[in-house]
């Protein structure tokens, strides 16, 4: 298993967070953040200072470096902004990753979140050989909820009071999976991703 530190897709580039994205994650952050409060729990301890975000961030790669999981930022092409922020996250004792993912405000509503989700479904096929992957979303989080079922996988559950929302209520979580002998299947499958090691080495 090789872990790809870099990740082309068509319109973007994932690549583990560095100290230096401090300021361009924190941009992205602030002036998402009315809309991250309805999602995501971690909101609610923004915004954070420059020193926490690069430390945050330093946590992160030391993470990636040790394959204890592996968040990825997310950058337009150039890699001048910061669109969202995503990841392939150990969950289970099993051999599985799941995917999660958010999105810059000003990039919803353009299948940012479908084309990333696509790229990390076949990094977790193809270089981390995972036996399945896994998606989870609020229940009422019907954008999220689509992409799974986009690409082929499975409601396995839907658990009741399995999270708190960023507003302290207890709620919901759906459990989406794809397994390695349906991932052929699935319209990831087809998606070509250009992945580097931490050499910026290309990857087969």
């Amino acid at each position: 298993m090789e872990a790809a530190y870099r990740i082309e897709t068509e319109r973007t580039v994932l690549r583990c967070w560095e100290p230096k994205d401090a300021p361009l994650l924190s941009a992205a952050v602030e002036s998402s953040l009315d809309h991250l409060r309805g999602w995501m729990p971690w909101a609610a301890g923004e915004p954070k200072s420059l020193d926490e975000r690069a430390e945050f961030l330093r946590a992160m790669r030391a993470a990636f470096d040790r394959d204890e999981e592996y968040v990825y930022g997310i950058f337009n092409r150039d890699e001048s902004a910061v669109i969202g922020g995503t990841g392939l996250h150990r969950r289970d004792d099993g051999n599985c990753l799941e995917i999660g993912y958010w999105v810059h405000v000003d990039w919803i509503g353009r299948g940012l979140a479908t084309e990333i989700s696509m790229a990390l479904t076949n990094a977790a096929f193809e270089l981390h050989k995972v036996d399945w992957v896994e998606i989870r979303c609020d229940p009422s989080n019907a954008r999220s909820a689509a992409i799974p079922h986009k690409l082929g996988y499975s409601l396995d559950a839907t658990l009741r009071r399995r999270r708190t929302t960023p507003q302290g209520q207890p709620e919901g979580t759906m459990i989406w999976s794809l397994f390695a002998d349906e991932f052929p299947q699935s319209p990831a499958a087809a998606v070509k991703i250009s992945a580097f090691d931490a050499l910026g080495r290309e990857l087969v």
